[in-house]
């Protein structure tokens, strides 16, 4: 099952340009102290119990390390009832390769 996505480079242009996404980091805490562009950390493992923590109407963008997570991120917010969600293609490491070269890669 495919789910909606988000290329870096679109996902740089709206938050420059100031948009309201939300943006949720599904990785383990060691890789986000590793890096990260900001997100609000909830491990992937956590996901469900936390998810009072999330805003159903805001758009969420789910990012993880390589785009795997996320979208398993994606799916299981979709079947929790949320609608605006989609996952950062390519997680983090295509927003360090396309976006920011700064952003570290494990």
């Amino acid at each position: 099952m495919s789910v909606p996505g988000i290329q870096a480079e679109e996902l740089k242009k709206r938050l420059d340009a100031g948009e309201n996404l939300f943006l949720l980091d599904v990785r383990d805490e060691n890789e986000f102290e590793i890096s990260n562009i900001g997100g609000h950390l909830i491990p992937l493992p956590e996901l469900l119990e936390r998810v009072d923590e999330l805003d159903a109407s805001q758009e969420i963008i789910a990012l993880c390390k390589m785009g795997t997570r996320s979208a398993r991120a994606v799916q299981l917010l979709n079947k929790a009832g949320f609608t605006h969600v989609r996952s950062l293609t390519g997680g983090i490491h295509a927003w360090s390769d396309r976006v920011d070269p700064t952003i570290r890669k494990y």
